[in-house]
């Protein structure tokens, strides 16, 4: 099991404060879970495959190009507002 220290640090590592009641918590769900995947570990996966992903789904990915759209004077022009050539927009940060 966990010692209350070992949760203390990894609560610091993930950058949560836990009460002690918490602490106490996760000692015994943090130890359930090591404790599985030390279970996990005794298992001969010997002359398996590895599979990062079973749905068989690629990624479908398009290059990115430049489209030309028009004449950027006319697409400029129903801009609300327009500053050297580009559209002018409040500043959001």
């Amino acid at each position: 099991m966990l010692t209350k220290e070992e949760v203390i640090k990894i609560a610091q590592l993930a950058r949560i404060e836990l009460s002690e009641t918490e602490v106490e918590k996760f000692q015994k769900d943090l130890s359930t879970v090591l404790d599985y995947v030390e279970e996990l570990k005794k298992v001969d996966v010997t002359g398996l495959e590895e599979v990062s992903q079973v749905s068989g789904l690629v990624n479908v990915q398009r290059e990115d190009k430049v489209v030309d759209h028009g004449n950027r004077e006319e697409i400029l022009s129903i801009a609300p507002e327009t500053k050297d050539g580009y559209f002018k927009v409040k500043a959001i940060l």
